[in-house]
């Protein structure tokens, strides 16, 4: 059985998060294994997610549980080895280097198509919905497309370029309802195969490709939720690829997750077993690496809504694991339940955002008004 002090040492951090051990109120932590206590004062943030898989503990509402720690800045005072090694490999390489960004999409991207068309709704769209005037996911993640192409004043004839395509709903929805053409780039073979199938008939090419690998001129170059997988040696590269891209004239847009201080890597835990070799970029980040190459036009943060967005992933995914393959066993599922419980907690608490940034290579004549 674990020694009193580390029970008593972790009870006393859970009551500044107003947190009870084996409490009544949802967000109560429920503790299914004594060691549980030493284990998560030893290695912070990856024991506390794999010791979720593992069974150790269970809370009613999860992402309510997290979320009581984030707000109380838990999370900055236990630390485990794990997040020490990320830091210093960081500092050292570039995890993001050409080989190693293959690496989630074989990874997490290739996962099975039945289990994000289960959880994403009608259109399989990866990244936050724009709920401003929609009451349902669907409707969210149409309002979130048409947003981007009209931020981008996309016009019939124009040829536009999607970094990191996913399932290629977006250059869908572009060229049917904008009559543009594009080109969509991905490094997940599913992704590619599903958008190929999907875009089949439309003015489309998807092309199995790294975006720095990407040739060719495009009217309009967006990305949406992609960025987070570059990493911060790489934003400079990535700037300067899309200026490449651009004429004078044109416009880029950039959906991304963002972060309130500037890092060199992610949660050891996300980094293990959901996006490997990500980071969040932070808005000096963005502004440092795009310095000189483009004028920013407009920031748009909605990043309330993708709470909203997850917890609707998160109703239809549990509807769904019973018709799903059997893969997605229990440690699966705790899993995944872990990583929508723990995105809803960082989003809620306003530790990470969600940006459009809209910019122009020599800025829009007279300036530009970004629709809402």
């Amino acid at each position: 059985m674990a020694p009193d002090r580390f029970r008593h040492r972790l009870e006393a951090l859970l009551g500044e998060a107003d947190v009870r051990v084996d409490g009544e109120r949802p967000w109560d932590l429920q503790v299914h294994d004594p060691q549980l206590f030493s284990r998560l004062l030893g290695e912070g943030s990856l024991g506390l997610g794999e010791s979720y898989m593992d069974g150790w503990w269970d809370a009613v509402s999860v992402d309510g549980f997290l979320y009581k720690l984030l707000q109380a800045r838990l999370d900055q005072r236990v630390h485990g080895f794990g997040e020490i090694r990320d830091a210093l490999f960081a500092r050292l390489f570039n995890p993001q280097t050409r080989r190693r960004s293959r690496e989630v999409g074989e990874r997490h991207y290739d996962l099975g198509n039945d289990l994000y068309a289960a959880m994403l709704g009608r259109r399989l769209v990866y990244s936050c919905g724009y709920w401003r005037n929609a009451d349902n996911l669907d409707d969210a993640q149409e309002a979130k497309l048409d947003l981007v192409c009209r931020k981008l004043r996309l016009q019939p004839g124009m040829r536009v370029l999607d970094i990191g395509c996913g399932w290629g709903e977006a250059l869908k929805f572009a060229a049917e309802r904008y009559g543009v053409s594009g080109v969509g780039v991905t490094i997940s073979k599913e992704q590619a195969e599903y958008a190929r199938e999907l875009c089949a008939g439309l003015p489309v090419e998807i092309r199995l490709q790294d975006y720095r690998d990407i040739d060719g001129r495009f009217d309009a170059v967006y990305s949406i939720g992609m960025f987070e997988h570059v990493g911060v040696k790489n934003y400079e590269d990535y700037f300067q690829t899309v200026r490449r891209l651009l004429p004078h004239d044109g416009l880029s847009l950039l959906h991304t997750i963002g972060t309130n201080v500037s890092a060199t890597h992610t949660d050891p835990w996300i980094a293990k077993y959901i996006f490997p070799n990500s980071m969040l970029p932070s808005a000096q980040q963005i502004a440092r690496a795009s310095e000189g190459l483009f004028v920013i036009e407009d920031w748009h943060n909605f990043g309330a809504d993708y709470d909203t967005t997850l917890q609707a992933w998160y109703r239809n995914i549990e509807a769904a694991w019973d018709r799903l393959d059997a893969r997605y066993d229990e440690r699966f599922r705790r899993m995944w339940r872990f990583y929508l419980s723990a995105s809803m907690a960082t989003f809620r608490s306003r530790r990470s955002q969600l940006w459009q940034i809209v910019m122009s290579p020599e800025g829009v004549p007279g300036g530009y008004v970004a629709p809402r």
